[in-house]
């Protein structure tokens, strides 16, 4: 059933992902990594929210996670070893307003982090804000106040540049 379970879902975390990654192998990595916490934490899945809003929630973790991940592997590489690149930002609009975000999504973390996971399933999840607050298990007044509140943090920082 877990296989079953897995393949079907496999779509749904495909896009969430590519919401994220910009590139096809990155976006993969973080793939493979979201269905193996699926299957290794399915059973912590508790049913107050939807299946599909908990999915949301690992992929989009997963995501970010891989691109730390990928950006600290970056770093800890030496320069001599690494051929000099393009940075997409200059080459790809749609690349460089995904690295944006993530920046901007990781500052708004590091300052506010219970303003992130309502932003991540509104406006990269589509979940509706009933469903976040069902998900998340706060009042729907507070979804909608912290999804203002990080939405208006998140364009600071992407007009800031």
């Amino acid at each position: 059933m877990l296989p079953e379970l897995l393949q079907a879902i496999r779509p749904q975390v495909q896009r969430r992902v590519a919401k994220f990654l910009p590139y096809r192998e990155d976006a993969e990595e973080a793939v493979q990594d979201t269905l193996l916490q699926v299957a290794n934490k399915v059973h912590t899945f508790k049913g107050t929210g939807s299946f599909a809003g908990w999915v949301t929630i690992v992929a989009t973790n997963q995501a970010r996670q891989t691109y730390r991940s990928l950006k600290r592997r970056a770093v800890e590489q030496s320069a001599e070893m690494l051929p000099e690149s393009v940075d997409p930002r200059t080459t790809s609009v749609i690349a460089g307003s995904r690295l944006d975000l993530l920046e901007a999504l990781e500052a708004l973390e590091s300052s506010h982090p219970q303003l992130v996971q309502p932003l991540v399933l509104r406006d990269l999840g589509a979940l509706t804000y009933a469903e976040i607050a069902d998900e998340l298990d706060v009042p729907l007044g507070t979804v909608k106040a912290r999804i203002h509140q990080a939405r208006k943090a998140v364009a600071e920082r992407l007009t800031v540049r």
